[in-house]
């Protein structure tokens, strides 16, 4: 039987020594590896990937998927979920919304999650039989209903090309919430979902190591997760909400 709370300790370990790494390469001068159409990797990012895994290898047994290296050893019924920087992009720019991001899955279901939020020594953590905790702080989702009350956190998906009915579709989306967020990191913006700042996160076409530690922690705060369509490269369709606002999208 799986001991969730030592599980959560070591991800807890490994991201805070990957936070710090990144704190402290802030403002450096950063080698890009690729800039290229909508996607950016910086070395920074393999070199924190190889943190967390060594450090999370030398305390667990479980395989690792990690966004840079791919999945290590064979995926057993139990694995990790690693994204090193999400939110690469407002990084290198200077912008304070990134984060390290930590999770276990039970073959395809998030069930425990630890993000990092570098930038201001915040984190967020939960797993399947526990609350979700801001540092040791818990945390729940808002009670809001009405989308004309609440904010929508989300993101475009990474395409080049957007037909005028995509377009049409997603202002359509846009016009019956209070508020639009796009923050250009879904483990934040799941997060904030969690800590009931925001009332719903949804994307489509999003990685599963952006969101999966985001979804236990939603869950561990009272909300209510979808993760869905995962495709060969692990690209899913996400939605995380307060459990309390109207389901039609």
């Amino acid at each position: 039987m799986i001991d969730f709370n030592q599980s959560l300790q070591i991800a807890k370990s490994a991201a805070l020594l990957a936070g710090d790494f990144l704190f402290k390469a802030q403002g450096s001068d950063l080698k890009i590896l690729l800039n290229q159409d909508r996607d950016l990797k910086l070395q920074l990012d393999i070199d924190t990937e190889k943190i967390i895994k060594d450090y999370v290898l030398s305390h667990s047994n479980y395989s690792i998927l990690g966004e840079e290296t791919g999945l290590s050893g064979e995926q057993g019924e139990f694995f990790w979920v690693i994204d090193p920087l999400d939110g690469t992009s407002n990084f290198l720019r200077g912008i304070p919304i990134s984060c390290v991001s930590i999770a276990l899955m039970h073959e395809l279901e998030p069930v425990l999650g630890v993000i990092y939020d570098f930038n201001h020594q915040e984190l967020y953590s939960g797993h399947k039989e526990s609350k979700a905790y801001l540092n040791d702080q818990e945390i729940q989702v808002s009670s809001l209903s009405l989308k004309n009350e609440s904010t929508l956190v989300t993101g475009i998906p990474a395409k080049t090309n957007y037909s005028d009915d995509e377009f049409n579709q997603l202002i359509s989306t846009f016009q019956s919430w209070k508020k639009i967020r796009m923050i250009g990191s879904a483990a934040m913006a799941a997060v904030y979902v969690a800590a009931g700042k925001a009332e719903r996160y949804q994307e489509k076409g999003i990685f599963l190591w952006d969101v999966a530690a985001g979804a236990s922690i939603v869950s561990a705060a009272g909300g209510k997760v979808s993760i869905s369509n995962l495709q060969p490269d692990y690209r899913v369709d996400a939605m995380f909400s307060n459990n309390q606002i109207e389901e039609m999208a």
